[in-house]
């Protein structure tokens, strides 16, 4: 049951036929620009406490203590892209964009500007499990506007470039963290002020972004580009019930479930390398504030063009098989971890070159299971589909890497922590590998 403020938009009548095809051009990279402004301020606000926690160290917490209050994120994340991707697949995607990235964003100011925030683990863990909540708000409206604007041949061209924006935003926290620590003269200014930046980015995600092209007076995007999925029909154009959405098209779809295991095992590797980077680098190989918080800027930032390849080479080469190019992107993601880890400490310059490799490639797998997850549902259940994903990665990887990592590093060395994330490598390609011959099949069919 959606709420009625945010139920979505109703459908216009149609505009005059010679300005179709203007209107829909115009209105297609305005949208596209909005979720990708809006995605990107979700990332101004969702690690910032892990920047922060060589500060919080020196505050006398352990790594596990961190690990345990990072864990909120993770928890809180998965199960609300899931359960609020359910709500947003009915409900207008400009507003329920907006308004996750409003209160993701007061949620971190209200972490910075208040001392009794960071003042016990339970407080920390308590505001980033809300911040999590919030943040799961952000994924699902934009999967629900891709797949009502962009027909399926041209929407793995369209996500991979889109899902470069998490890498914009994510790249965009340590700059920014650099220079509130350097304005304001506190660490606190790493939770405060990417905070009051990523309100500006809720404001202009609200003015460009619309929810269907219905809602503009313009006909569905299959018509426009004639291109029709084998199985469409016009009934998909209408809302779903929750019921008809989770056990109807996610719950029984069994491809759906492999790339959901395979997620979490990406994801433990992303998150194992992005948490505790700050704090691997400070600790065991001798970087400055600054110089872990530009690496952090670098990893991130090489995702853009790993992601644009890796989409590139799922639809040209393995024409439209997502899972050739995962295996080979996590094959070496496993070649780059191990450079990154046995690099002796000093060598400033290879740990960067590592993590720029790592960046690189990590973030294309990632962004294929999120295409994968569009594709093997309806437009009016993509949120839930790729909720489903992003539940196992979230609470599978990304926490075990929260919660699991700061334990195994605090009792293990982090010799440890680097041989779960190799485990997590060898995992992600075993799950990913039982989509292959359902890949080929599908397609075939398709012929």
């Amino acid at each position: 049951m959606s709420l009625k403020f945010l139920a979505p938009p109703e459908h216009k009548p149609l505009i005059e036929e010679q300005k179709i095809d203007s209107t829909y051009k115009k209105l297609r990279f305005q949208v596209f620009l909005g979720i990708f402004l809006g995605y990107a301020g979700y990332y101004l606000v969702r690690k910032n406490f892990t920047l922060a926690m060589p500060d919080l160290l020196e505050q006398g917490y352990s790594k596990a203590d961190l690990g345990w209050a990072l864990s909120g994120v993770s928890i809180a994340y998965g199960l609300s892209k899931f359960l609020m991707g359910n709500l947003s697949d009915r409900s207008d995607a400009r507003k329920f964009l907006t308004i996750g990235l409003v209160l993701s964003a007061l949620t971190m100011i209200f972490m910075g500007l208040v001392p009794f925030a960071t003042s016990s683990i339970l407080t920390m863990f308590i505001l980033l499990f809300i911040n999590g909540w919030f943040q799961g708000m952000g994924w699902p409206p934009c999967g629900r506007v891709v797949v009502h604007w962009f027909s399926v041949k041209e929407r793995g061209t369209k996500m991979s470039i889109w899902n470069v924006a998490h890498n914009v935003g994510g790249g965009l926290i340590g700059p920014l963290a650099i220079f509130g620590v350097e304005v304001f003269a506190d660490w606190h200014s790493k939770f405060y002020f990417p905070g009051m930046v990523a309100l500006f980015f809720a404001l202009i995600a609200y003015i460009l972004v619309r929810d269907t092209p219905q809602s503009c007076g313009l006909p569905p995007i299959e018509k426009y580009k004639n291109d029709y999925p084998k199985d469409y029909s016009e009934k998909q154009e209408e809302e779903l019930s929750a019921k008809e959405i989770f056990f109807k098209y996610v719950f029984n779809n069994k491809m759906l479930w492999y790339i959901a295991f395979a997620n979490a095992f990406v994801y433990l590797v992303r998150y194992g390398i992005l948490d505790w980077s700050p704090t691997y680098l400070e600790e065991a190989k001798g970087f400055s504030v600054k110089q872990s918080g530009w690496a952090y800027f670098l990893y991130e930032y090489a995702g853009i063009p790993g992601t644009l390849v890796c989409g590139w080479i799922s639809d040209k080469v393995f024409k439209g098989r997502r899972a050739p190019a995962t295996i080979i992107y996590m094959v070496l993601v496993l070649v780059a971890v191990m450079v990154y880890w046995k690099n002796p400490a000093g060598n400033i310059w290879i740990d960067n070159a590592a993590l720029v490799a790592i960046g690189f490639l990590i973030y294309g797998p990632v962004m294929l299971i999120g295409v994968q997850a569009l594709d093997l549902a309806p437009k009016k259940a993509a949120g839930t589909a790729a909720g489903l994903t992003g539940l196992f990665g979230y609470m599978g990887g990304a926490l075990f890497a929260n919660i699991a990592m700061g334990y195994v590093v605090d009792h293990f060395s982090w010799d440890g922590g680097f041989l779960v994330m190799i485990a997590a490598c060898f995992l992600s390609i075993f799950f990913t590998a039982l989509t292959w011959k359902t890949e080929i099949r599908n397609l075939q069919l398709d012929k």
